[in-house]
C-alpha cells in the first residue's frame, strides 16, 4: 500500500541511446488538462537497455490544485 505504479513505455526506435539517469515525469497538455509522460534526458554515458528502467519519476503538477492554494493563501492574508 505504497501507492506506486508501475508503468510499462514502448519508446520508438528512433530514439535510442536514452541515459540510464533520464528522468519521467507525468506532464499536463493544454488547458483541458491531458496528461503525458515526458522524459527529459540526462547526461549519463551509460544508455538504457531493452526493458530498462527509469527510476527517476516526477509526479504530476496539477494546476487546479496550485490555483486553488494561492487563492486560499491570498484570501487567509486578506481575513488578518
Amino acid at each position: 500500500d505504497n501507492f506506486t505504479a508501475r508503468v510499462t513505455l514502448q519508446v520508438e526506435k528512433d530514439v535510442n541511446n536514452l541515459p540510464t539517469d533520464s528522468t519521467a515525469s507525468i506532464l499536463t497538455a493544454g488547458s483541458l488538462g491531458e496528461k503525458y509522460i515526458g522524459i527529459s534526458v540526462g547526461g549519463d554515458d551509460v544508455v538504457l537497455k531493452d526493458g530498462g528502467t527509469i527510476h527517476d519519476t516526477q509526479s504530476s503538477l496539477v494546476l487546479e490544485d496550485l490555483i486553488g492554494k494561492f487563492l486560499m493563501n491570498t484570501v487567509s492574508k486578506e481575513a488578518k
